[in-house]
């Protein structure tokens, strides 16, 4: 019977050797490696600690000022998008720091100004240059930009585009007061299309999934209308 060539077991001290084999041959070159990563990582650590966080830090100090001319009693939706010599408004902000938080948020704010003085083109624009944000009250903001979009839309007599953003609106935030809002508006934008059987399933899931919604009363007169 012939011998079978059975290869022997590596032995620990061979495979030590090999390991320490490598590391001679390519001990500079981990070296470099392992130097870069730190590089990298000290580069990233000090682009966070030194330029991101000020710059967000600045943005929201900048901000304050406008939503608050924003959200005063009597809002000056101008003057909160403009700005002044007193403080910076949304359009300064969007400008200065515009990929911060802050910057972000004030492209959603000016879309809104925009809007309430009736210029539906650059309300779009900026509405449109909004990047949804995570959490829930990010998912909130989600919504209303969605919606807002929908109703520059609607202004426009795009309903079918309308009905798009308005669908968004509801998949970005699930809950009592907004979804039921928006699922209603997706019907009265689907009834001008003449879709009332998409108008009719929009009324029915607020009656069915938001009973207890504001639009509920609201949507059993509108299914009545379209059946």
């Amino acid at each position: 019977m012939a011998k079978q060539n059975v290869a022997e077991p590596e032995t620990l001290g061979e495979a030590m050797n090999k390991t320490e084999l490598f590391f001679e041959k390519n001990g500079r070159l981990m070296s470099y490696i392992f130097m870069g990563l730190l590089i990298v990582a000290a580069l990233i650590f000090g682009y966070r600690s030194l330029i991101v966080l000020p710059r967000a830090e600045k943005a929201a100090e900048m901000i304050a000022e406008a939503q608050n001319r924003f959200d005063s009693e009597t809002p000056d939706f101008e003057l909160a998008l403009l700005g002044d010599a007193n403080g910076a408004g949304f359009l300064d902000v969007v400008e200065k720091y515009g990929s911060t938080p802050s910057g972000n948020l004030a492209k959603h704010y000016a879309g809104i100004c925009y809007l309430r003085m009736g210029d539906l083109e650059n309300a779009a624009k900026y509405l449109a240059k909004f990047s949804p944000v995570k959490g829930t009250p990010g998912s909130l903001i989600n919504a209303q930009n969605y919606g807002l979009q929908g109703d520059v839309a609607v202004e426009q007599q795009n309903y079918a585009q309308a009905v798009k953003f308005y669908e968004k609106a509801v998949k970005a935030a699930d809950n009592n007061m907004t979804t039921p809002m928006y699922l209603r508006k997706a019907g009265l934008a689907e009834q001008a299309l003449g879709n009332n059987e998409k108008a009719a399933a929009c009324y029915e899931r607020i009656l069915t999934s938001y009973p207890a919604s504001m639009e509920a009363r609201e949507a059993e007169k509108l299914l009545g209308a379209v059946k």
